[in-house]
């Protein structure tokens, strides 16, 4: 990490690593990224995130066991998700950022079975050596310490660029909350909200040779004064 990194220059360089080298990280470097993710702010510092960092020969059953259940259409998430869901220009946004990527990997939109390949490399983690599992107690309506969870993984991410790694969220490990919690041998009463696959980036490979563009702040932002 290069101690005259700009905060900006980290937030720009910072995209989702969708491949990965199958280095393992030193657990120093690890503890460091945690530690940094730990500051983050939280509803009244309650600090509710749990996360659990799966390596090694445990990742990789890990993987096997959720490869598995999705053969056999077992989905168990947490909370509801539907990408269909999302109106207008969301909807637009997701379509485009599906597009660009198949595209980048060489997958046209009739291939079916790519298609379907590919998004199965999710639950192999993309190769990475690390996956952080992000889950959190169930707390009325969950919009708040959802809400905390995702400025610790932003903050997790961005301390991942700062020391030359990568990752990526993965709504898509939510599907596989009881399998996952069997596998770890996790409490009932931790909910997953998503993962984070994390490591060195191959940026050789074409997943992680493109940019999707964000939106103007005209488009997000309202000024009053």
């Amino acid at each position: 990490m290069s101690e005259s990194m700009l905060f900006r220059d980290v937030v720009r360089k910072r995209h989702s690593v969708r491949h990965f080298l199958p280095q393992p990280v030193p657990e120093g470097i690890l503890r460091s990224v945690l530690e940094d993710a730990q500051l983050s702010p939280s509803n009244c510092n309650t600090q509710p995130w749990q996360t659990h960092l799966v390596s090694g020969s445990k990742k990789d059953a890990l993987s096997k066991a959720m490869l598995a259940a999705d053969d056999a259409g077992q989905l168990t998430p947490d909370f509801s998700f539907g990408i269909n869901d999302f109106p207008g220009v969301y909807r637009e946004r997701y379509k485009e950022q599906g597009a660009a990527y198949y595209q980048a990997i060489g997958i046209k939109r009739d291939a079916y079975d790519q298609r379907r390949h590919a998004s199965r490399r999710n639950l192999e983690f993309f190769g990475a050596p690390h996956v952080a599992l992000l889950f959190m107690p169930e707390v009325g309506d969950n919009v708040r310490v959802a809400g905390d969870i995702g400025m610790y993984a932003q903050t997790l991410l961005l301390s991942l660029t700062a020391h030359g790694l990568g990752g990526v969220p993965q709504t898509m490990l939510g599907f596989y909350g009881e399998t996952i919690r069997k596998v770890l041998a996790i409490e009932t009463s931790s909910k997953l909200l998503f993962g984070i696959s994390l490591g060195y980036p191959d940026m050789t490979h074409p997943a992680n040779q493109y940019r999707i563009n964000k939106a103007p702040l005209s488009e997000s932002v309202i000024f009053y004064q």
